[in-house]
């Protein structure tokens, strides 16, 4: 029988409502389900945190990951499941793909709905997420998302509903695969991996979405706080207003790197349009370009490769993997 560690970090699926408001419970609602696991695999708990997914940190998932780490070398493991509050389960997903070359299948799962809610979704998650993490079909393809019967890549996945319990799709991609009541279903897979193992994190990293009417005050601002780097969610294939063109440029003389992504649900950023303040224009000044992540994600990203470059073109060619 496969060797699974369970790891809760808390959340939603580690939550109970009461009369003023759904809060933290002291024992973990999912300790019964666990014991319920034992026909499907040995499974190992590891109370690693109990913290509502707002108060998750990058610096929290690098300890994450380390900790994960020296449970795999320590234990022997075959499979890693950790429960996670949604809010920002995708980004502590992608930082865990991002910062180990994962062999073992590592599943990440938690719950739109809290442990006495009716409909309550933490269980069945939690056991198909450990069913997940047994298949060998699992292997080898990075940090998975399992919720709601699907399975998704962690770069691909993000929320797409503030309280559906199929908030998690993978937009233009779709799900990497299904679970059924008997079976597992992968219906393709990861073409492409990459990990940068760092231990610490060093960089400051701001995020912007760009409106209409956005002048340089708010990126002035922001970089007041001596970011490392910046990363803007622009309109459509990747274009802003040309009034915050100046403060671009003033950055990247600077030598800080600038990731630019679409605020788009689908779709990647080009340089098509050569209009001032056009993909074009951003292109020819040094603006790093994304193969489709969202801001959140190329966030994370440009904090763990700072660590290991701030050369530009090294850094495009990351961001273009």
């Amino acid at each position: 029988m496969k060797k699974i560690l369970v790891l809760h970090t808390g959340g939603t699926i580690a939550m109970k409502e009461e009369e003023q408001g759904t809060i933290p419970t002291a024992i973990h609602p999912l300790y019964s389900t666990i014991e319920s696991l034992a026909s499907i695999a040995s499974v190992t708990v590891d109370d690693f945190l109990n913290l509502p997914s707002p108060h998750m940190t990058p610096a929290l998932m690098v300890d994450l990951a380390e900790r994960l780490r020296e449970r795999t070398e320590r234990d022997g493991l075959d499979g890693i499941v950790v429960t996670h509050g949604t809010d920002t389960l995708e980004e502590t997903a992608y930082m865990l793909d991002l910062l180990v070359n994962w062999q073992l299948p590592v599943v990440i799962t938690g719950a739109m709905r809290s442990s006495n809610e009716l409909g309550a979704d933490g269980p069945h998650n939690l056991i198909t997420a450990v069913r997940v993490a047994t298949c060998d079909e699992a292997r080898g393809k990075g940090v998975l998302v399992v919720m709601n019967d699907e399975i998704h890549s962690a770069k691909n996945v993000t929320k797409t509903h503030a309280s559906n319990i199929a908030t998690f799709q993978s937009p233009q991609y779709g799900p990497l695969g299904i679970v059924t009541k008997r079976d597992i279903f992968f219906h393709h897979t990861v073409t492409k991996r990459e990990s940068y193992p760092v231990s610490r994190l060093t960089k400051k990293v701001i995020l912007l979405k760009v409106y209409t009417g956005m002048d340089r005050d708010i990126i002035d601002l922001a970089m007041q706080s001596d970011a490392d780097g910046l990363v803007i969610e622009a309109f459509g294939q990747g274009n802003v207003p040309p009034a915050i063109v100046p403060a671009l440029k003033e950055l990247i003389k600077r030598n800080i790197p600038i990731v630019l992504v679409s605020r788009c649900f689908s779709g990647v950023v080009q340089d098509n349009y050569a209009y001032e303040g056009g993909g074009r224009e951003l292109r020819e000044l040094g603006v790093i370009f994304t193969n489709g992540l969202n801001g959140q994600k190329a966030r994370l990203k440009l904090m763990v490769t700072l660590e290991k470059t701030d050369d530009r073109e090294l850094l495009q060619s990351y961001f273009l993997q």
